[in-house]
């Protein structure tokens, strides 16, 4: 069956169409995507305002013809962080399912990293053996680790690029006093969970997923995407720490003309590229890998999962 499923993300709305069946890996056929920063569309209160409603209404209903006309039988609308952390949330999805038919699941922060997970996992096998899965949204970090396909321990944690962007590193380029500062508070949040994954053996592979970590791996030197999901991709920590300096003092003018950075991005990625480098410092990774599947994947094959009443 063709399915769809709709992430109504911190960044962007994605629409991602794939030929799907109970036991087989889901292929992908179609990818449609809107930029829709709703961290901007929010007020000095955190609430979406009217006027950022109607735009998502707007995104959400283009994306239900395109839906339509690619032969979705399924459709499955989710929405993360910038929508559950609204304060206005229930306004807000109510607001969008009066005006586009769509009932958009609110995923909580360890369902994302659950989620990813299970994508990882499905990706990689068993053979992988204990993983440690890290992904960079937009507006959250999540974490997990596990053996088998659901996580020992997973957590979500406010440290998306986007956010820490626009609360954080106001310059272009940044006063270096933020970025330090912003520094310091990565690694104070990430410092706080390291402990709970400590108590388990040493992870045998380490994963990250995630727009921010594709990207970061391409400005390290790892291959482009147009060579392929098959192809690859490694980032070390030798590397990101860098690169981490020479981001900071680019203008977003000079950070979207590198390799694999989308303008859309290019303000962003210092921020995640923080995140990336606190994580793997606290964590103790030297290089991890960086799988193609991630939330959007983990939500078809748990959808599918249930079809075969696993």
């Amino acid at each position: 069956m063709r399915l769809g499923v709709l992430d109504v993300g911190s960044n962007t709305v994605h629409l991602l169409v794939v030929d799907a069946h109970p036991g087989a890996r889901p292929l992908p056929a179609y990818s449609h995507k809107a930029t829709l920063k709703l961290a901007e569309l929010l007020d000095a209160d955190g609430a979406i305002s009217e006027s950022g409603i109607s735009e998502i209404a707007a995104t959400l209903a283009h994306a239900l013809e395109v839906s339509e006309d690619k032969g979705v039988e399924a459709l499955l609308p989710f929405a993360t962080s910038a929508v559950r952390e609204a304060t206005n949330a229930e306004h807000v999805l109510s607001r969008l399912a009066e005006e586009t038919g769509v009932k958009l699941q609110v995923l909580s922060g360890e369902e994302e990293a659950r989620l990813t997970f299970l994508a990882v996992r499905r990706w990689f096998g068993w053979s992988a053996g204990r993983l440690l899965v890290l992904d960079i949204g937009g507006g959250s970090l999540e974490i997990a680790y596990g053996l088998d396909e659901e996580p020992d321990a997973a957590v979500s944690l406010p440290l998306g690029a986007g956010r820490l962007t626009s609360g954080w590193l106001p310059g272009d380029p940044p006063d270096q006093a933020d970025v330090r500062a912003l520094r310091r508070h990565v690694r104070a949040e990430i410092g706080r969970t390291v402990g709970e994954f400590n108590r388990f053996n040493p992870p045998d592979h380490v994963v990250a997923t995630s727009k921010t970590f594709k990207q970061l791996a391409r400005i390290a030197g790892a291959p482009r995407s147009t060579e392929g999901l098959y192809v690859q991709r490694e980032l070390s920590r030798e590397s990101l720490e860098e690169w981490v300096p020479k981001l900071a003092a680019m203008p977003v003018s000079e950070r979207a003309a590198l390799p694999g950075v989308s303008e859309g991005r290019a303000g962003q990625i210092l921020a995640g590229a923080l995140v990336a480098e606190g994580a793997m410092d606290l964590f103790g990774v030297e290089e991890l890998e960086v799988c193609p599947w991630a939330l959007r994947e983990g939500v078809i094959l748990r959808r599918l999962d249930r079809m075969r009443g696993v």
